[in-house]
């Protein structure tokens, strides 16, 4: 038996209209490796899409590959991700499952406010496979914690768990401030739990339970991936062992720079030299600028130049990061304050003025700043729906802005 194993595809997440399309070319590469390693089926454990209703181009081309795999007699499992998870219960995962692309392997039925899974049982190999969503801020934790484990565990034959939940025990370091769940709320006794949503890569073999796989993205996500790993990849499993196999859309060179002491003219130079000498055919290029500059400010640096060296040079994309970028002239706001109420009001006092709207007095725009802050702090209330929620804060934000955000 050979199965692989994908998850956060996040099919049309890059905004930018060069990079748009390249985690549907990753999925693309990732079906055409998965169908010339003859594996027998695929698993998606979540964020196939990066929104509940995806482009209609990005979905042209998702839908030809799901077919061909049909086709090829290949099947396709998936539990709905965070991304996947749409309020009103209506996502395109519905529309493609009803066309038979693939099964939703998160499946059952409640007894006694208690959640009974079933198992999709593949044809080819007997393989039977069950598991769960995950939603916004972890939602799911209650499917976990009304979850009847013990049929599931005692289920002969070989198991595959689906999940798209960080787990607490195996999160790194970066990732600490995720929402997680711990492994105990799992059922035991699984062969692969292929899981999904925390963007690393990352298997072991865990006492009582299987392996816990986590495939990373299919494609980076942001500038911060592309640096830590530049492609996306899938696991391939045949009898129990596992492999993680790269999918390259794009090559991907990082560049970054100390700025410590230095005056926007000589980051440039740095730049313009860790560059010399090279190509960047098919290559997207981000440029990491941290550190307190001696003189000037972060703007001074001649970025534009830096780019069009770097396209002369046939470079894809290029991107950069300066968030980290300080300089010696900028000025902090000191406070010597004993309250954050009394924090955030000399910090409003301080910038009154800077925006230019008709008819805005001083005064005007300290009661709508202070007014903005209470509105977000705001919070649920007990038993209030998510989307309750956000209409009563765009109602209340159309209100104090005096603008119709939607009919």
């Amino acid at each position: 038996m050979k199965f692989a194993h994908l998850a956060d595809c996040h099919i049309g997440s890059w905004r930018d209209p060069k990079l748009r399309q390249a985690s549907t070319r990753a999925f693309v590469k990732a079906v055409d490796l998965s169908i010339e390693k003859e594996v027998d089926f695929i698993v998606i454990a979540g964020d196939l899409f990066n929104t509940s209703l995806p482009s209609i181009d990005s979905l042209k081309e998702v839908v030809s590959k799901l077919k061909e795999l049909k086709d090829n007699g290949t099947s396709v499992y998936i539990v709905p991700g965070s991304h996947d998870f749409s309020p009103s219960g209506k996502t395109m995962l519905d529309v493609l499952e009803n066309a038979g692309l693939f099964v939703n392997v998160a499946r059952g039925s409640v007894k006694e406010g208690k959640l009974k899974l079933d198992f999709t049982i593949d044809k080819k190999t007997n393989t039977k496979i069950t598991g769960l969503p995950g939603k916004k801020g972890m939602l799911e934790r209650s499917f976990y914690a009304n979850l009847i484990k013990e049929d599931l565990e005692k289920e002969p034959g070989y198991k595959i768990f689906l999940f798209h939940t960080a787990l607490t025990e195996f999160k790194p370091k970066e990732l600490e401030r995720m929402d997680s769940a711990p492994l105990s709320l799992l059922p035991r006794n699984f062969d692969y739990y292929a899981g999904g949503h925390p963007h690393y890569i990352f298997n072991k073999q865990i006492k009582d339970y299987g392996i816990v796989a986590y495939p990373g993205p299919l494609f980076p996500n942001n500038f911060r991936e592309l640096e830590k790993f530049q492609n996306g990849g899938i696991y391939i499993v045949e009898d129990s062992k596992i492999s993680y196999e790269p999918v390259q859309v794009h090559n991907v060179y990082s560049i970054k720079i100390d700025a410590d002491n230095k005056t926007p003219e000589q980051v440039e130079a740095d730049i313009l030299e860790d560059i010399r000498g090279k190509e960047f055919v098919n290559t997207i290029v981000t440029i990491r600028v941290e550190g307190k500059l001696k003189s000037g400010k972060p703007s001074d640096i001649n970025f534009k130049e830096v780019y069009n060296k770097l396209y002369e040079k046939s470079a894809y994309f290029v991107m950069k990061n300066t968030n980290r970028l300080t300089t010696k002239d900028f000025e902090e706001i000191k406070i010597d304050t004993s309250s954050i109420e009394e924090m955030e009001d000399k910090i409003v006092k301080e910038h009154l003025g800077q925006i230019k709207m008709a008819d805005l007095t001083p005064e005007k725009e300290e009661k709508l700043i202070k007014d903005l802050i209470e509105l977000f702090n705001k919070e649920k209330l007990e038993g209030e729906r998510n989307i309750d929620f956000e209409d009563r804060i765009i109602t209340e934000l159309s209100r104090l802005l005096d603008i119709k955000i939607y009919d």
